[in-house]
This record gives C-alpha cells, sequence and structure tokens, in this order.
C-alpha cells in the first residue's frame, strides 16, 4: 500500500544521507561527479538561454548555443524518434561519411532512451511514451534493465574472441550475468544485465513526462523506494552495481557501488525539493 511505500521511502532517504555521511574515498567523489555532471548540463542549458556565443575552438559552427539546440531537437525529431515503435532510436548506425538522414537507426529498447527525457530532449506524448516503454519493459524492482528481452532490428552478433558466435542476434538480451567473463559476462553486461545507478534516472524521466502532475512525483519517489531492499540484502547498508535482469535478480558485480548510491540521493532530493516548491507556491 501506499502507507508501506511511504515507510521505505522515508527509509530509504535516511540511510541515503547516512551512508553519505559517513562513507568515504569512491562514495564522495562518484557523487561529486555526479553533482558536476548536472552542474555542467545546466551550464549548457542556461547557454542557450541567454544566447551565448559558440566558442572559438567549436568552430566553424555558427551562431549561438540556442540555434544549436534548436537544430538538435529538430535533428532529434526527425531522425532518432521511432514512431511505430513509440520510443527514440538508440543510435544511428552508418559508415564514415553516410548522412545522418541515411543511417540506420537501432530500434533496440535501452535505458539510453531516458536520459532524452531527462535531459529535455522530449516532452509530451513522445516523453511519456518512452517512460511507459522503460516501465513495461525495463523496470525490475529497484533496477534497470540495459536492453529490453524483444527482438532488435538491426541484428546484434556478438563472437568470443576465436570468432564464434556467443548469442542469438535476433534477440540479444542475455539475463544472467554470471559465469566465464568473456564468453559469458561481456556479452550480458550491457544486453540485459540490470544496473542500480541508471534505475533513479527512470524515476525522474517518470516525474518529468508529466510534470504538470503533482501524483507523477508521488510516483517516481515510490519507485526509488523499491531500491531499499538492497540495503539489506548482499552488503547490508550498500547499493550494489548491479543484478540479473532475469528473476529472482541476484545482485551481482561490485557489492558496494559509489555511482548507484550517489544517483539515487541526487534524484531523491531533485524531487523532494521540487515536492516542497509545489507546495509553497498553493
Amino acid at each position: 500500500g501506499s502507507g508501506g511505500a511511504s515507510a521505505a521511502a522515508s527509509r530509504l532517504e535516511q540511510i541515503l544521507n547516512a551512508e553519505l555521511r559517513t562513507t568515504l574515498g569512491e562514495v564522495k567523489s562518484s557523487a561529486l561527479l555526479s553533482v558536476d555532471r548536472v552542474n555542467l548540463m545546466n551550464l549548457i542549458r542556461d547557454s542557450a538561454k541567454e544566447k551565448a556565443s559558440i566558442p572559438h575552438y567549436m568552430k566553424p559552427l555558427k551562431g549561438t548555443w540556442q540555434d544549436w539546440l534548436k537544430l538538435a531537437k529538430r535533428s532529434f525529431d526527425h531522425l532518432i524518434w521511432i514512431k511505430e515503435k513509440g520510443w527514440p532510436a538508440d543510435v544511428l548506425l552508418g559508415s564514415k561519411g553516410t548522412p545522418a538522414k541515411e543511417a540506420l537507426r537501432d530500434q533496440a529498447l535501452r535505458s539510453n532512451c531516458l536520459w532524452a527525457v531527462r535531459l529535455g530532449c522530449m516532452d509530451g506524448e513522445k516523453a511519456r511514451s518512452t517512460v511507459n516503454a522503460a516501465r513495461k519493459c525495463l523496470v525490475i524492482p529497484g533496477a534497470l534493465i540495459s536492453l529490453a528481452p524483444l527482438p532488435v532490428i538491426p541484428h546484434l552478433s556478438i563472437h568470443g574472441k576465436n570468432g564464434d558466435l556467443l548469442n542469438d542476434p535476433t534477440f540479444p538480451y542475455w539475463g544472467r550475468y554470471e559465469g566465464e567473463e568473456d564468453t559469458r559476462r561481456k556479452p550480458a553486461y550491457h544486453n540485459g544485465t540490470a544496473w542500480l545507478w541508471t534505475f533513479p534516472t527512470f524515476c525522474e524521466a517518470l516525474a518529468e513526462a508529466w510534470k504538470t502532475d503533482p501524483k507523477a512525483k508521488d510516483a517516481a519517489l515510490d519507485y526509488l523506494a523499491s531500491m531499499s531492499h538492497f540495503w539489506i540484502e548482499g552488503c547490508s547498508g550498500h547499493l550494489p552495481e548491479v543484478v540479473d535482469g532475469d528473476a529472482p535478480h541476484q545482485q551481482r558485480g561490485c557489492d558496494a557501488q559509489a555511482w548507484s548510491v550517489s544517483e539515487a540521493l541526487r534524484v531523491w532530493t531533485k524531487i523532494n525539493h521540487a515536492q516542497k516548491s509545489t507546495s509553497k507556491t498553493k
């Protein structure tokens, strides 16, 4: 129920704050890098608003950041968005010299798609469609699968050092991060393994896609609270690096991962601040 989710969310906030207050080294460094990344993106966005000139070292680009922001958004709509899928292409594929409009769109649904919502490249129905696709195909409790368990276009072939084919190119999802590194774990790492550090971005994108609906922020925090069970499993008091995409989602990789903690704290703080700001204006 909502009461249980709220209690879990409150507990998650307490542990996150305590974790960053008491843990030194990697966690502190990663938290600072997370903040720096956000500050950099804000700087670029602010520069666009202020019509700042393109720096000399980026010539021959002409115009202002605002001009290039508009061009980037138009290009995204025309080249990246896949209408029949309801999510953006993961990447445009083409040989050197191939114009972007002639490139092949990689239709695989990956957690990368949520960055387009989180950074404001998409809004409205496209943003909501992307978040819904991620919710249905990528979200597991407290983590985000790196590749949806769906057929892909174009096919993705993964070969071993001796050239042997290691996967099914038409369905490259690999849901268990286990076994020999080169032939089992590496193929799974970005093709079905679920990551914790990307999961808060889903929560952030959810709140952003329905930004005028207060219930969206509540739902985002409830989703974020689903990470709380990791604190008492595996390495107690920490968040792991990854878990299996397949149930029962066994913890894998690093037992105490800095960027998992720092991203959870960043998004928790951001959404809570937004909620409080909204309450003050009522």
